[in-house]
């Protein structure tokens, strides 16, 4: 923080001053902000004060007024670079999500070493799965300090965004050999090293990087998830619970932890506590989003609409006849990780993961009135989405993409490429909404993890899969019965490759032998042979599964 007291501020002023400072070497923000709004209210004009009002208000949590006070600062000093930098931080933390971008972007104008500002740009464009964005963001925070730990670490961002899993571990490693301690590389390492399978090495440091950065808790929960956890990890649980009561751990981190609480406790059969972890943890993350079930639901009755079985048929030009996508869509932990497993073990298959494309245009599609799409807007969106997958995988005949949200846009897809072969996998609605109960997801991501909402939200989201299956033809809307394929996989599995137009490998029997790196909460899983404990496990939960019990109809 700059100094307080300049020879140009009155003495009443700095006094002011002087103890505001006292108060923040002490760790006491928020005492300092009277101090700080008294200073404020006899010197209005001077952004440095304005500046450190706002970091005051910034750092107790006070939103609302640290933007205030940083804008007032700008608006004094539009050249200040370090309050349009906390502006973003503030108004990021206020779900502002758009105005905290236009606010890095001018901190990148202004900073003499602007590589802190790329770097969160970087960071929140990869929330909201802007994968392009930050990319580039995080490129050029590694241009702009690149021989630096952040540097290093805005570089391997960027490689681990463009899945190359290699090269960022090399980046991190050489990171780590210059600046051990850094807990940001500790845990961006451990959860790569988890990504690729290498969960004993994964687990190492990631309890590393929390015992040198505290406020990385929220790490537990990949840490619960590299194995199933036993009596002999009574150290790390009591570890977990003090993590709890970190005075700096913020609400994200917190909601892992009791994740990765509740999941120990499932693991040690104790359905009730893992059961009290869970919903703890949703409550914290509902602080941080809360989700907006009328509007899911009126996007779904347009969508039933909008898409008739007369408009869905209409015949595309010759190039939009590709046949390369393989859609994996369904409600998150409905086995889509395991089917992407299964195809993208055949030697003609990519692996794409979760792409945020479908989500992106179909917003930009919403947002621009939602009517009929124009053939403009379908053969651009049909051209890029296949030159994404081209990059992904060039030397393939078919590349999977498994963002399951994708259910929502299956009408556009038609339209844009109808050759593409989409798979629905299902699982017990109530199953499915336990596991999700139980998963950590993107707190950016609009989406229901309990309670009334998630029951609304698989209501609706059943709605629109049958009106898909009602319009689409079955050899492009195949369905995939997450029971019945882990009770007899082969000819599940068979019936999933034949559907692909693809010749038959029995590679596809042995999804857990796929060497892939897989970036989702299933990749333990991913890793074992197909099983069956999964069915049926909400009967333990009976006794505690409240509003998500209505799913069991």
């Amino acid at each position: 923080m700059p100094p307080f007291a300049t020879p140009t501020r009155p003495p009443q002023v700095a006094s002011l001053l002087d103890r505001a400072a006292q108060w923040l070497t002490a760790g006491r923000p928020s005492d300092a902000i009277v101090p700080l709004r008294a200073a404020s209210l006899s010197l209005p004009r001077d952004a440095a004060i304005l500046h450190d009002l706002g970091l005051a208000c910034l750092e107790c949590g006070r939103l609302g007024e640290a933007v205030t006070a940083l804008q007032s600062s700008i608006a004094a000093d539009p050249s200040f670079a370090d309050s349009h930098l906390r502006l973003g931080i503030a108004l990021e933390s206020a779900g502002a999500f758009d105005p905290a971008l236009a606010a890095y972007r001018s901190a990148t104008q202004l900073l003499p070493t602007p590589a802190d500002a790329h770097y969160r740009a970087g960071e929140l464009l990869d929330s909201l799965g802007r994968s392009v964005e930050a990319i580039e963001a995080f490129r050029a925070a590694a241009a702009a300090a690149p021989q630096t730990t952040l540097g290093r670490i805005a570089a391997a961002r960027a490689l681990l965004a463009e899945n190359r899993h290699g090269d960022a571990e090399r980046i991190l490693r050489l990171a780590l050999s210059l600046d051990a301690g850094n807990g940001v590389a500790l845990e961006l390492l451990g959860n790569a090293l988890a990504d690729a399978g290498r969960f004993a090495e994964a687990r190492a440091y990631l309890l590393q990087a929390i015992e040198r950065a505290p406020r990385l808790a929220g790490s537990y929960y990949e840490i619960a998830r590299c194995r199933r956890i036993g009596p002999e990890d009574a150290e790390l649980l009591a570890r977990m619970r003090a993590a709890l009561a970190h005075p700096g751990l913020d609400a994200g981190q917190r909601s892992r932890v009791h994740l990765a609480l509740g999941k120990a406790a499932d693991d040690l059969g104790d359905p009730e506590e893992a059961m009290r972890q869970f919903d703890a943890a949703e409550d914290l993350r509902d602080r941080i989003t809360r989700f907006d079930l009328a509007t899911f639901e009126a996007r779904v009755e347009r969508l039933i609409a909008q898409f008739t079985p007369e408009s869905i048929t209409q015949a595309p030009p010759a190039d939009r006849e590709s046949a390369a996508p393989i859609l994996i869509v369904g409600l998150p932990r409905s086995g889509t990780t395991l089917v992407e497993q299964i195809l993208s073990a055949h030697p003609d298959v990519g692996a794409g993961g979760e792409l945020p494309f479908w989500n992106e245009r179909g917003r930009a599609w919403e947002h621009a009135g939602a009517t009929a799409p124009q053939e403009g807007f379908l053969a651009a969106a049909a051209a890029d989405y296949l030159a994404l997958l081209r990059g992904i995988a060039p030397d393939v005949a078919r590349v999977t993409d498994k963002m399951p949200l994708n259910f929502q846009w299956i009408g556009l897809l038609r339209l844009a490429l109808p050759r593409a072969t989409i798979i629905h996998c299902r699982r017990s609605p109530i199953d499915t909404a336990l596991s999700i109960h139980q998963t950590h997801f993107n707190p950016r991501m609009s989406f229901p993890t309990g309670g009334a909402a998630l029951v609304g939200y698989v209501r609706a989201y059943q709605r629109l899969c049958a009106h898909w299956r009602r319009i689409l033809p079955p050899e492009r809307f195949i369905e995939v019965d997450y029971e019945a394929l882990t009770a007899t996989p082969e000819p599940v599995v068979r019936r999933i490759v034949a559907a692909t137009g693809l010749a038959w490998s029995d590679a596809c029997l042995s999804p857990d032998k796929n060497p892939r790196v897989v970036r989702t909460p299933s990749k333990w899983q991913a890793r074992q042979a197909i099983y069956r404990t999964a069915v049926g496990r909400w009967r333990a939960y009976e006794a505690w599964l409240g509003p998500l019990r209505a799913l069991n109809d």
